[in-house]
């Protein structure tokens, strides 16, 4: 079991966004989570789709209470630090967020990211004003937890059928302004999109969710942090999807041949263990 205190992973995750490129993979469970560690990352952030998926549920449809397990779930596996995809908080109104912030850090998370979107395909995102206020109830509540936990603001428009750079732009801005430490408009794929949002952080770190960019490429374009969101959930969901089929349609078990050896993750979990 992970024998790095929560103090020690937010620091760490605090020194990693003052320099460099680095990705930031998406676990969907415990196992996923020491895998990604095994194999190097340096700090992981989960995935809101991947939580649901693997709960049978769809993205955005999981509760509070189950997300704060999952994230005790993630911390508790693992020695490196984790990010929250904590959705729009869990509640509408500032004090609401708030209150949800403070149960999020009691998991041991490093970081966390408050989204802009209300879920509400009519209104897909929140008031300007009343976004800006949640931001700054997020960074109120985490600055009177005294925790360190690192805050990252997301703005959605590219995400929920509001592609305008103008308006991503002016609400990145404004989340800077009140308090964000990260910046953060998944769905930007285009490089003077990309540069915009990298400006208009003004020197802040930005995350970048990949379109399929290579990290150089997106080095070079002053992107900190790249996370891959529920892609490495939807690539193991695709190849059970594809074996489950050829058993179901051919009678045959060709695609096994893909599996990983079950000795290796034997191994990795043993060793996790003894840990």
């Amino acid at each position: 079991m992970p024998a790095t205190s929560a103090t020690d992973k937010r620091a760490a995750f605090r020194k990693l966004h003052e320099s460099g490129c680095w990705v930031i993979p998406n676990p969907w469970d415990a196992g996923s989570a020491v895998l990604l560690q095994s194999l190097g990352f340096k700090a992981l952030a989960s995935s809101s789709a991947g939580m649901a998926w693997s709960m049978a549920k769809p993205d955005n449809k999981v509760e509070r209470d189950d997300v704060l397990a999952h994230l005790r779930a993630l911390t508790a596996a693992t020695d490196i630090p984790v990010n929250a995809d904590f959705e729009n908080g869990f509640a509408d109104d500032p004090d609401g967020v708030a209150a949800n912030v403070v149960k999020a850090v009691e998991t041991g998370i490093a970081g966390l990211s408050i989204e802009d979107s209300t879920g509400n395909k009519e209104t897909p995102l929140y008031d300007f004003d009343l976004a800006v206020k949640r931001i700054a109830a997020a960074r109120a509540a985490l600055d009177k937890s005294g925790s360190g936990v690192l805050l990252t603001a997301r703005s959605e428009g590219f995400f929920v059928g509001r592609p305008d750079l103008d308006e991503t732009v002016k609400r990145l801005k404004a989340y800077s302004a009140a308090g964000a430490d990260v910046l953060y408009a998944p769905g930007i794929r285009d490089e003077a999109q990309i540069q915009a949002v990298v400006q208009a952080a003004g020197g802040k770190p930005v995350n970048m969710l990949t379109m399929g960019q290579s990290v150089a490429d997106l080095a070079k374009l002053g992107i900190r942090r790249i996370s891959v969101g529920g892609s490495l959930a939807r690539a193991a969901w695709g190849e059970l999807i594809r074996t489950a089929k050829e058993i179901a349609a051919e009678g045959t078990f060709e695609n096994f041949k893909q599996g990983a050896p079950g000795a290796e993750l034997n191994r990795l979990f043993t060793q996790h263990l003894k840990h």
